[in-house]
């Protein structure tokens, strides 16, 4: 299979540099996935300048004749859903089932927003003066660099690129290179939709270099990342200085409270799924366990049988799957070694899974780690593998004083029976997501998604209308005749 191209100004492409990369199956690295281009600067600013020249015409079509491109581009994707399913569990490592729900994610995000287009306009407000009609304008920023991440390789550019083209912005996109293969596929699918030349470009590579490039481009109006915090922080200030306007998701380190009301079998269900699901690679993971002491020691251990029955194996057969990618075992496995270190006790798992099913692939047992404190790095730092952190607190005062005692705010659960409890929860806790009884993964598309302190720059929340903000500005208009 030759290597997937760039897509800019209305066309597929090499790189200038005539240099490739490879993708490889985490599960089975020996098993070369895809390549792609291995993309310049020069790239990179390509697909700016053909995002400029196509604003203007793209910000007249009117709306709903956009959101007819975005809805016939999720049909694409909606045909292609068995393909980029098996895609996505071969290049990033997902599970069947974790693979096929985020593509059904893209899917819904982009009809979702095919029919805000219909909503897009402005408001009508009364005027003090006669003969004056007083109204707003809701008008595209421009040209935006979208940056996103390996960990939902189709889902996040999804909820970037989609609201971004329903505005009436020109979009460069740059995927993250461990997993790029869905997002030129959504391109695939937009390119098939008949969306103009240069609306929608694409360019693989490094992103120290093609990342850097199109954020620092004068060209470039506004910026969305997703990534880690210390990248994230990096970008903000990047762009920030350039006057460009800029949101970031990063990362978590997000606890669920268990209180002494909550049934533990039910708990220690809702808190695997948070901590073990996607192999614990997401943002919103559920990787601090804060238990109250009473039901603490039967916590740990229905915990632990939780992580022993997880099914570990390749992603088309098994129920967790590996980690993306050598650098992220290894990472893993190093925090393991710093928490025994600490003095935590390993109540489950602990190693790199080989051998057999595994071979050489990224594998690591569930992990969950008890009479963990406060302030050991297990407890404060965002490891991004199937590693759970039970803290032991006396009750609900010093529960929400240890969640909230991390750098990130990103989402937070409670489970309990409490109707006292759970609202103070709600207004205590400091996080842009609060869950009552619920695992802190899962995200409805249609409502704000976003965090506080160190998980985000608090500026633009993503999804829903909060989605559409980031990527329209108010005009108001004073009209007398």
């Amino acid at each position: 299979m030759p290597p997937a191209q760039n897509y800019i100004d209305g066309e597929w492409t090499d790189s200038e540099s005539g240099d490739t990369f490879e993708t490889i199956n985490p599960a089975a690295p020996d098993e070369v996935v895809a390549a792609y281009q291995e993309s310049t600067a020069s790239d990179a600013n390509a697909a700016t300048a053909a995002a400029a020249d196509a604003e203007a015409e793209w910000a007249s079509v009117p709306a709903p004749e956009r959101g007819a491109i975005l809805k016939s581009a999720g049909d694409v994707l909606a045909d292609r859903k068995a393909e980029l399913t098996s895609q996505l569990t071969r290049e990033e490592g997902k599970t069947h089932a974790e693979a096929g729900g985020e593509v059904q994610r893209a899917i819904d995000i982009f009809h979702y927003y095919a029919q805000k287009t219909r909503d897009l306009g402005g408001t009508v407000k009364s005027s003090s003066s006669r003969r004056t009609n007083l109204y707003t304008r809701e008008e595209p920023v421009g040209v935006t660099a979208l940056i996103t991440p390996w960990n939902y390789p189709i889902a996040i550019p999804a909820w970037k690129i989609a609201p971004a083209l329903a505005a009436g912005n020109t979009v460069i996109i740059k995927p993250a290179s461990l997993a790029p293969g869905p997002a030129v596929s959504i391109v695939e699918a937009l390119d098939e939709a008949g969306i103009p030349d240069g609306v929608i470009n694409l360019v693989t590579g490094p992103g120290k270099t093609v990342g850097n490039a199109v954020i620092g481009d004068e060209l470039v109006d506004a910026v969305s990342f997703t990534g880690s915090s210390a990248v994230g922080h990096k970008v903000y200030e990047l762009a920030t200085d350039d006057g460009k306007r800029v949101q970031t998701e990063m990362g978590g380190k997000n606890p669920t409270i268990v209180a002494d009301s909550a049934d533990i079998e039910e708990a220690a269900d809702i808190v695997a799924n948070g901590a073990f699901g996607v192999t614990g690679q997401a943002c919103t993971a559920g990787s601090r366990a804060i238990v109250y002491g009473d039901v603490y020691d039967e916590f740990v251990d229905t915990i632990v049988d939780r992580a022993t029955a997880v099914d570990v194996g390749p992603g088309d057969e098994y129920d967790m799957g590996p980690q993306v990618s050598e650098d992220e075992l290894e990472g893993t496995l190093e925090y393991i070694d710093v928490a025994e270190e600490e003095g935590a006790t390993l109540a489950a798992g602990g190693e790199a899974l080989d051998g057999g099913r595994f071979g050489d692939g990224y594998f690591v047992a569930p992990t969950v780690f008890s009479d963990v404190g406060v302030d050991h790095r297990l407890a404060q730092e965002e490891v991004f593998g199937p590693v759970l952190a039970v803290l032991k607190v006396e009750g609900f005062e010093d529960a929400i004083k240890d969640a909230n005692n991390v750098n990130y705010g990103l989402s937070a659960s409670i489970l309990t029976q409490n109707h006292t409890e759970a609202n103070r929860f709600i207004e205590e806790i400091e996080a842009g997501v609060a869950k009552i009884n619920e695992k802190t993964t899962g995200l409805e598309l249609h409502v704000p998604f976003g965090g506080f302190k160190d998980s985000s720059s608090e500026t633009w929340r993503e999804q829903g209308d909060a989605g559409l903000d980031f990527y329209t500005i108010e005009k108001t208009v004073y009209e007398n005749f």
